[in-house]
């Protein structure tokens, strides 16, 4: 299923959301729910702070870091329940995080992410530690929802300590 990229995140998880009602698919639906639940808390914020994209709602770099930030909690909550031994909870956590993650951009691997910080790390010219900041800032905008920044900081840390 290749989703054309013209339409916007906002769009596709509407459709999905319409598809999910059709097909009486209870955790798509709930997932898909939180998602533009989520969506809508950052578009209020966004009109409070009256900023000049207020109008027209999350973009879709800031639809991805929500969507982020939800399989990250997921990934996470999911583990707790597993080391408490709730593997029904567990797995319900874990089936959200994969309806999240196909409105996610595809991962990066190793050597990809490897090559990501190298180029960071050369675009901003970055020479020790103290540019650390600058060099996530800038795999931060390249990269959103295709990282884990948890995983790259410390190859980062490495890169410039080394």
């Amino acid at each position: 299923m290749g989703m054309g990229h013209d339409m916007t995140l906002r769009t596709q998880i509407n459709d999905a959301l319409k598809q999910a009602m059709k097909d009486k698919a209870a955790t798509r639906l709930s997932t898909l729910r939180l998602i533009n639940a989520a969506i809508k808390d950052k578009e209020i914020a966004l009109r409070s702070d009256g900023g000049d994209g207020a109008d027209d709602g999350a973009s879709d770099a800031e639809i991805l870091a929500i969507l982020g930030k939800m399989t990250k909690q997921r990934i996470e909550s999911a583990r707790a329940y597993e080391e408490g031994g709730r593997l029904d909870l567990a797995e319900r956590e874990r089936a959200e995080v994969e309806i999240i993650e196909e409105f996610l951009p595809r991962q990066l691997n190793s050597e990809e992410t490897a090559k990501a910080v190298g180029d960071a790390i050369e675009e901003v010219g970055a020479e020790s530690i103290r540019d650390m900041g600058k060099v996530m800032a800038v795999l931060k905008t390249k990269y959103t929802g295709q990282l884990d920044f948890g995983s790259v900081g410390p190859m980062v840390k490495d890169r410039l300590c080394g």
